[in-house]
């Protein structure tokens, strides 16, 4: 039986398209509306709200949560000081990617973390014997709201004085409509943005009180559509697009290592740091012997042969903002496959078509050139494009201390 999120009583009439499609067993819009254009540009101008409830979410406790974390996540999880988040991944002994997520850091010896599949037993059999640690499915106790934007914190700001302190990625307990909640200044968007976790039972009670406040800022529900749309510009992974969980592959080739990923900025202090993480010789290997198979890049679409491709046939060029996360290869000059896309979308904020792309190493660099294949009139052709550096689209606000 399909679930049914804590904030379904006030998204579901909302959705007028009535597209509905499962996300971990729950039911969750595709669109509220016919333009989702018009929910992207929420998100870039205004505030969008955005209900993330599926995620399956995790509490990590004991007085030895933090040794435990430290020999499981990749990243330094000592780092992450109480009161703040981190954006992070673990990974199985060869080195491949497991999953990544969110981890919370909200008191002293409690963490909650969540991911995009089931992690409960793997993390509970990773407990040792005599480590302090309790771990705890609190998936269905929480409700998560992702309220994204430049006008987010306006939005906040009426309902609690703790927003206005929050940096990139910290957290704070807190109130709103006289309900607790935990807020972080995070997101998937690549905008300014906070997630908000409430108890199921006060979920609703919350939706509306942003609604409330929101309204003389256009807050507009957005669905799964576009947060795809939205993590494109902004160079986010996803998991089962960018990268597939190692616990579920069966060859090397369906495996990906955080370094090709882009992920080694998490391992630059990696000398100083003396934690046995799980795959930690692997990737320490692939950093010295430089083996990576490929890089995680940005691609850009040169407009002119693109628009020239289609004109020769006696075609408009189209320019669609859906999201087309598959494989569209890539070549160099010769015509040799040098890679392929993972997510590929015309920006409608950046009006231009980019891509995210994995490609062999020597042609990673920015700037060099390549030839994305595109089906056109069911036939493959081949239009001009370079690497760029990602995110496409990183506004200031979304990380800056000082927000007015």
């Amino acid at each position: 039986m399909v679930k049914k999120t804590p904030f379904y009583p006030r998204t579901g009439p909302l959705n007028e398209t009535m597209l509905w499609e499962h996300w971990a067993g729950y039911l969750v819009a595709q669109k509220y509306q016919y333009s989702e254009v018009y929910e992207y540009y929420s998100i870039r101008n205004s505030a969008g709200l955005f209900d993330t409830s599926p995620l399956f979410k995790y509490s990590i406790k004991g007085k030895d949560a933090t040794s435990f974390l430290s020999g499981v996540l990749a990243r330094d999880i000592r780092q992450c000081k109480t009161g703040q988040a981190q954006y992070t991944i673990w990974c199985d002994d060869e080195g491949w990617i497991l999953e990544d997520g969110v981890i919370m850091h909200v008191s002293d010896d409690e963490y909650w973390i969540t991911s995009a599949e089931p992690n409960l037993r793997y993390f509970e059999n990773l407990v040792g014997y005599n480590q302090d640690v309790t771990i705890t499915d609190i998936s269905d106790d929480y409700g998560l709201l992702a309220l994204q934007g430049p006008h987010s914190l306006n939005i906040l700001n009426q309902l609690t004085k703790a927003a206005k302190k929050l940096g990139y990625f910290d957290l704070v307990k807190t109130k709103i409509a006289k309900k607790e909640i935990v807020l972080s200044r995070t997101g998937y968007t690549g905008d300014l943005g906070f997630e908000i976790w409430v108890s199921s039972e006060d979920a609703v009670a919350v939706w509306d009180a942003l609604m409330e406040a929101g309204a003389g800022y256009n807050i507009t529900p957005f669905g799964q559509k576009v947060l795809h749309m939205a993590r494109i510009d902004a160079g986010l992974l996803l998991i089962d697009i960018e990268f597939h969980s190692a616990r579920f592959a069966w060859t090397d080739e369906q495996r990906s290592s955080p370094i090709e990923l882009g992920f080694g900025w998490m391992f630059r202090n990696l000398k100083k740091d003396d934690r046995p993480f799980i795959g930690r010789r692997a990737i320490e290997k692939e950093i010295q012997e430089k083996s990576s198979r490929w890089k995680l890049v940005g691609i850009e679409v040169d407009w002119e042969s693109y628009e020239k491709t289609y004109n020769d046939l006696g075609l408009i060029a189209p320019k669609d903002p859906t999201p087309i996360e598959e494989a569209m290869s890539l070549y160099n000059d010769k015509k040799e496959w040098r890679g392929h896309t993972t997510s590929y979308i015309f920006s409608t904020i950046l009006k231009k078509h980019i891509a995210i792309a994995k490609v062999v190493p020597d042609m990673a660099k920015v700037g060099t050139e390549l030839q994305l294949e595109l089906m056109i009139n069911d036939r493959p052709r081949l239009v001009k494009a370079r690497v760029v550096k990602m995110p496409f689209f990183n506004p200031s606000r979304k990380t800056e201390k000082q927000i007015s």
